[in-house]
């Protein structure tokens, strides 16, 4: 049996499952290849380069770091060491705004897979019903048939219960993944902060 054959048999709640799919394969994939290139330098490279810049007093050098660091914990490094001289709870309040806004960036789209995961079983199960339904319908239609009719429609009804299942397993697994990988983002981010605030610090005494 092929796929145009399978959505035909399941029925509209393929066209619907078919749409899921399209679309958290395509978040899936952007977020994979975002996540991959804001990820490349590691942390801990980072803020070696950024503290020997700031114990030479080359301010400057280290700003240009992290301009050229594509990363969400480079953001944040920048925007504290910009605000360098300043007073060191607005430093601080700074580097937590920008927390929160390049955790609304990493946080894009993810609900949707995450949405996907957990209503492409249901609306599978939808459709089975109605094919249950559509096939003792059918039945009573036509007043005989007996078991093999039933069993004809069940398993064309099945159909949209295992299509479900293929729409929402990877999807889970993928939310799962970027919440994950979410959450490291944020531990980076929190790290860097507090490691730019100790260099700040040093050097103003």
């Amino acid at each position: 049996m092929t796929l145009w054959q399978l959505i035909k048999v399941g029925g509209f709640t393929m066209y619907i499952l078919l749409l899921f799919s399209i679309l958290s394969i395509t978040v899936i994939i952007e977020r994979y290849l975002y996540y991959r290139r804001r990820s490349k330098v590691k942390r801990e490279v980072f803020m070696m380069a950024i503290a020997k810049e700031f114990k030479k007093g080359d301010v400057k050098k280290a700003l240009e770091i992290c301009k050229d660091t594509d990363t969400p914990f480079s953001s944040v490094t920048y925007s504290g060491l910009n605000l360098y001289g300043h007073n060191e709870v607005f430093i601080s309040n700074t580097m937590e705004r920008k927390i929160t806004v390049e955790t609304t960036r990493l946080e894009r789209f993810i609900s949707i897979v995450g949405t996907i995961g957990s209503t492409a079983v249901y609306v599978g199960l939808f459709g089975t019903v109605l094919g249950i339904i559509r096939a003792f319908h059918d039945i009573s239609k036509g007043g005989s048939g007996g078991i093999n009719v039933v069993i004809n429609g069940i398993s064309e009804a099945l159909v949209c219960t295992a299509a479900g299942l293929c729409v929402a397993v990877p999807a889970v697994i993928a939310y799962n993944y970027f919440i994950k990988k979410v959450d490291s983002f944020i531990t980076d981010m929190e790290l860097c902060a507090s490691e730019t605030m100790d260099l700040l610090n040093i050097k103003q005494k």
